[in-house]
């Protein structure tokens, strides 16, 4: 297999020099998308490590890759991604991506972090109290999207007034008030969540105009869809630069 030097070094820092098995099998496919994903793709940004990891393991949440997820879940720690952080991607998923589809992943965490000697449960990362989510959570709406997401709980009459509310005390309050990320890796998961699943296009326009809002800009989500691309494909990812796009209109206005 012509695999390139960098491909062998990135893959030898990911793995820690564990041969793939599919390179016995599928030498020319490995051989492509090795050159592919860990040199071409790697080399054409500049995402530190650890953010492209958060990236990839949100993408992968998304896109329901379990399997490559059990793979790349090591590799992003060898990048400096903590348990902590890896484990607030996985939680943050529930809200976009539901239990149904993220529990396998948060089972596939938990056995990863036992083999590697990881002692469960992590230290506790909740700043919210069942009294004060409401209120929190509201906050964080108005930090990341504006003053206009002021009041935004008691909107939606009897239509969308519940699920309007949960979105700021539970999807808010339970979930972007923790520590462990801060709000610039948390809108950029959830832009990850949503572009990997695809069908969310308002949902993704709107939560890339909140990565510009909060310091992530147009070139960086660019530069996120372009590392996520290998595991979701060119429709999804296309899409996800015509939001991007799109967002980054709507703010030159």
């Amino acid at each position: 297999m012509d695999i390139s030097e960098f491909a062998k070094q990135y893959q030898a820092k990911m793995f820690g020099g564990e041969n793939c098995p599919l390179a016995e099998t599928d030498p020319e496919f490995v051989e492509r998308f090795s050159n592919f994903a860990f040199d071409e793709v790697v080399n054409s940004g500049e995402l530190d490590g650890k953010t492209r990891f958060l990236a990839i393991l949100a993408t992968l949440l998304g896109c329901q890759g379990i399997d490559e997820f059990r793979v790349m879940l090591p590799a992003a720690l060898n990048f400096g991604v903590t348990p902590v952080e890896a484990k607030e991607v996985v939680y943050q998923a529930v809200a976009y991506l539901g239990i149904g589809r993220v529990l396998p992943f948060l089972n596939a965490a938990n056995e990863i972090f036992r083999a590697r000697g990881v002692q469960l449960p992590l230290e506790g990362q909740a700043r919210t109290t069942t009294e004060n989510r409401l209120q929190a959570g509201e906050q964080a709406q108005i930090d990341i999207f504006g003053e206009g997401m002021r009041g935004f709980a008691g909107t939606g009459g009897d239509t969308n007034g519940q699920v309007n509310k949960w979105l700021v005390d539970n999807c808010f309050g339970d979930y972007y008030t923790r520590s462990g990320l801060d709000y610039k890796q948390r809108e950029m998961i959830t832009f990850c969540f949503l572009a990997a699943q695809g069908g969310c296009e308002p949902q993704l326009t709107s939560h890339a105009a909140a990565n510009m809002r909060v310091g992530n800009g147009r070139e960086f989500l660019i530069q996120i869809v372009s590392q996520c691309l290998p595991y979701i494909g060119y429709p999804r990812s296309l899409n996800a630069l015509r939001c991007v796009n799109d967002a980054a209109k709507a703010q030159a206005k």
